[in-house]
């Protein structure tokens, strides 16, 4: 599977943003940005064109995980498929999805993306109101509105072999994860990893700690937060710590830098995104998520066909992964594989809880 450096997909973007339309806000709120990525710079796209639309996820562009894997995807179906795109971010609270979705879909994009499995609610209720506008969510529970697709994935199988990969390296026998919230998403992380590490290490004491309540999305954000969180884990015995919480890495990152310890990353491959490099030493693997081919392959599908279904990217269809950026677990790479091998013949069966 080819994994191209996410630090290069976003000085692609550059090239492939419309300079004077950038980042430029589109709505009173302060918060909501949008950004036209365009096949063609001239004007508006002419009737039949593929015009692909994006609401990102709290965040946006630019979070370094989940949020710039989906910017990924839309930038390769720009140069690739043609595709003008335009993206909007929701205001700090997430209050505004469903307008985002409106007025991706009353600018006559199709199809249009939620990136997060908050848009649940909203994109349901929106693509009722725009039943001949394809809608895609990233991440979440079926749908059952007739031009709603989702497209999920078995976090659960790619953070057990990131749980394996921190039991086999822990020298404490104490591992540590965060995530952002109590989610259905966040706790396949969650349980993915603990029974990976405890398949490797039966005695391993694996730490659990959210950073918000429920499907609060102000976990994915709390820097603070992470970085507490992931010091007490060092202080209390944990070597490894793998956090699920979006931009909150950069909280709990320094954390372990601080402590001499390690990290695992998330969704993108964070050896290769994170800006400071004295962290690249400290990051152990990272659970691969490929947003950016679910949003490829949704928006070639539909240049195709005009329709989208629904799919669960796993690890037999390399929808999910693991790094090994760096290195550092090459000696127990063929124990990985050997895991892995399992999980998709049927051998194992990771649970979601």
């Amino acid at each position: 599977m080819e994994e191209i450096p996410l630090r290069h997909s976003i000085k692609a973007a550059a090239l492939l943003t419309v300079a004077a339309l950038g980042l430029a806000a589109c709505s009173s709120s302060a918060s909501t940005t949008t950004t036209t990525t365009a096949a063609s710079t001239a004007g508006a796209p002419a009737a039949g064109a593929l015009k692909v639309g994006m609401a990102f996820d709290t965040g946006g562009r630019g979070d370094g995980t989940f949020n710039d894997l989906a910017v990924k995807g839309l930038e390769r179906a720009a140069k690739e498929l043609g595709a003008t795109a335009k993206e909007l971010s929701p205001n700090a609270d997430g209050t505004n999805r469903a307008d985002l979705l409106r007025q991706l879909a009353d600018g006559g994009y199709s199809p249009i993306f939620g990136v997060g499995y908050n848009y649940g609610e909203p994109m349901d209720q929106v693509a009722k109101e725009y039943p001949k506008v394809q809608f895609v969510r990233i991440d979440g529970a079926p749908s059952t509105v007739a031009n709603v697709a989702v497209m999920d994935f078995a976090e659960q199988e790619g953070s057990f072999l990131v749980g394996v990969a921190a039991a086999l390296k822990s020298k404490t026998h104490h591992v540590g994860f965060i995530g952002g919230n109590e989610s259905v998403v966040i706790n396949r992380f969650g349980a993915g990893f603990a029974q990976g590490a405890k398949a490797a290490d039966p005695t391993i004491v694996v730490d659990d700690k959210r950073l918000a309540a429920a499907d609060s999305g102000a976990g994915f954000g709390d820097v603070p937060g992470a970085k507490v969180a992931a010091a007490a884990m060092y202080q209390n015995g944990a070597d490894i710590v793998f956090t699920a919480a979006g931009g909150s890495f950069a909280g709990s990152f320094p954390a372990a830098k601080d402590a001499g310890k390690l990290v695992i990353g998330v969704d993108s491959d964070q050896f290769n995104t994170v800006s400071d490099a004295a962290l690249k030493p400290l990051i152990l693997t990272s659970m691969i998520k490929r947003v950016d081919n679910a949003v490829f392959l949704s928006v070639q599908a539909f240049k195709t066909t005009g329709k989208l279904t629904s799919h669960s990217y796993n690890l037999k269809d390399e929808g999910v992964a693991y790094s090994t950026s760096g290195g550092f677990v090459d000696d127990i790479k063929s124990k990985l594989e050997d895991y892995k091998a399992k999980i998709i013949a049927g051998t194992i069966v990771v649970n979601t809880k």
